[in-house]
C-alpha cells in the first residue's frame, strides 16, 4: 500500500465516524460531561468537546483535550483561520450541550454568539440535543419555560431534567440525567433519520411486572424485567415525546427526559396509567400485570406446617388494556397492547393473539412467543405486530431499541392520519 492509498484510507475511516461536538456549560453537573465524553469517545464517535468559559471552572481545558484527544477552545479567535465557529458546527452530525444551563438555554433561544458555542449553535444544521441541568427554581421560572418553548419549536431536543438530589442539600427537578442515558438519547438520534416526530404529543409507557403480596414475604408476579417498556420510553423521548413511564417492580436507570411514576400492584399499575392517560396521545402497554391476587392477603409470614399444602384463594385483577381502550381518554388517542402467549391445545400464538386484539380492544398488539422463557430479561425480541387496519407486520430478532422504534413508527403514522 502507497502512503497515498494509506492516508485515503485513513480519511475514508474518520469520515466514517459520526462527528459530534459535547457543548458544556457552567454547572456543577459538568463533571458528569466527562463519563458521557468516554461513552462517546469508546464507542467510535469523534468529539470535539466546547465548554464555555464557566465550565472551565467545574473542568479544566486539560481533562477535556485528555479525553477527547483534540485541543479545546472557548472563543473563536483560537485558530481563527480556520473559521472555527462556522466549521465545527457545519461539519457535525449531532450536537448534545450537558449540561445545559439556564444561562446557555436563554442564550440559544435568543440567538446570542458571544462564544464558540453558542456560534456553533446557530451554525449546526445537524440534530442538537440539551440535557438541562439547574436549580429547580431556575427550571420552573416562566423565562426558562419559554426559552425551553422556543428552542423545541425550533426543532430541537431539549430533554427533561431528572429528579433528585442538587447541589448541597436541595433536592427537586433540575438534576442532569445520568451520562449513560444521555448517551443512549445520543445514539437513538444519530440512527433515526425520521426526526422528532414525537415533538408535541404526550405518551403514556408501562414496563415491568406487578407483584401481587400473599404474605409480607411472598408474592405472586412474573418475570417481566422492563427492558422492553424502558426502551419505549426512552426511543419515545428521543423522537420529541412528553413521556410518562409507569414502571412496575422495575430496577432499571431511570430513563433520560422521562416521568417515572412507581407501582408494584396491578390496581396500582390500573390507578396510575388511566391517570396518566387523561392527557395522553398514545399508551403503550408494555407491562406484564398479573392476572391474579390473592382474595385475602396474610399480614404475618405464613409458616410451614408439616407436609399440608397451601390454598390460595384467587381473583382476577383489573384488565387495564381492555378499560383503557374502551374508555378513551381523549378523540384520536392510540391504544397499544402486549401480548406474551405461548400455543396450546386451543390455537397457536397468533390465533390466540389474534383473539386477543379483538376481545381487548386496542389498535396494535405486540406478540411475543415466549415458549422456554423467551424475550423476559434478554436484550434482543422478535415479533409480531398485529393491528386492526394492516396486515401483520413481523419484526424480526433485534435489540429492544429497534422494535421500540417499530412500534413507534407505526403510532406516530396513525397520529398523523
Amino acid at each position: 500500500m502507497t502512503d497515498d492509498q494509506a492516508a485515503s484510507g485513513a480519511s475514508t475511516e474518520a469520515t466514517e465516524r459520526p462527528s459530534v461536538v459535547l457543548g458544556v456549560s457552567g454547572g456543577i453537573a459538568a463533571y458528569k460531561a466527562c463519563e458521557l465524553l468516554r461513552r462517546l469517545t469508546e464507542s467510535g464517535h469523534d468529539v470535539t468537546v466546547v465548554p464555555t468559559e464557566a465550565a472551565l471552572h467545574f473542568v479544566g481545558a486539560a481533562t477535556w483535550a485528555a479525553l477527547s484527544g483534540k485541543p479545546v477552545a472557548t472563543d473563536v479567535w483560537t485558530d481563527a483561520h480556520e473559521v472555527p465557529h462556522v466549521r465545527i458546527g457545519r461539519s457535525a452530525d449531532l450536537v448534545v450541550v450537558a449540561p445545559a444551563t439556564a444561562d446557555l438555554l436563554a442564550r440559544a433561544a435568543h440567538g446570542r454568539a458571544d462564544d464558540l458555542l453558542t456560534n456553533i449553535l446557530l451554525t449546526a444544521r445537524c440534530p442538537v440535543v440539551f440535557a438541562p441541568a439547574m436549580h429547580t427554581e431556575m427550571w420552573e421560572h416562566a423565562a426558562t419555560r419559554a426559552n425551553v418553548a422556543t428552542l423545541r419549536e425550533r426543532g430541537a431536543l431539549v430533554i427533561e431534567p431528572a429528579v433528585g438530589r442538587l447541589t448541597g442539600a436541595d433536592t427537586g427537578k433540575g438534576r442532569l440525567p445520568e451520562p449513560d442515558e444521555i448517551f443512549e438519547i445520543c445514539r437513538d438520534v444519530l440512527a433515526r433519520s425520521g426526526g422528532l416526530d414525537l415533538a408535541g404529543r404526550s405518551v403514556v409507557v408501562s414496563a415491568g411486572g406487578t407483584r401481587e403480596p400473599i404474605d409480607p414475604v411472598r408474592f405472586l408476579g412474573n418475570r417481566s424485567s422492563g427492558l422492553q417498556g424502558v426502551a419505549l420510553a426512552r426511543t419515545a423521548a428521543a423522537r420529541g415525546a412528553d413521556v410518562t413511564l409507569v414502571a412496575a417492580n422495575v430496577s432499571l436507570p431511570d430513563p433520560a427526559g422521562v416521568k417515572v411514576v412507581r407501582v408494584e400492584t396491578t390496581e396500582q399499575l390500573r390507578d396510575a396509567v388511566v391517570s396518566a392517560a387523561v392527557s395522553a396521545d398514545a399508551v403503550v402497554m408494555a407491562a406484564a400485570p398479573a392476572d391474579f391476587r390473592p382474595v385475602a392477603t396474610s399480614e404475618s409470614k405464613i409458616k410451614k406446617s408439616g407436609d399440608s399444602a397451601l390454598t390460595l384463594e384467587l381473583t382476577q385483577t383489573p384488565d387495564i388494556l381492555a378499560e383503557i381502550s374502551a374508555d378513551r381518554a381523549r378523540p384520536g388517542q392510540v391504544v397499544v397492547g402486549f401480548a406474551a402467549e405461548t400455543g396450546d391445545d386451543s390455537g397457536s400464538v397468533l390465533d390466540l393473539a389474534t383473539a386477543k386484539l379483538a376481545r381487548k380492544g386496542c389498535d396494535l398488539l405486540v406478540v411475543n412467543d415466549v415458549a422456554g422463557g423467551a424475550v423476559f430479561g434478554q436484550p434482543d425480541n422478535r415479533a409480531v405486530i398485529l393491528s386492526t387496519d394492516a396486515a401483520p407486520h413481523d419484526v424480526p430478532l433485534g435489540s429492544k431499541t429497534a422494535l421500540a422504534h417499530v412500534i413507534w413508527d407505526e403510532v406516530a403514522r396513525r397520529l398523523q392520519d
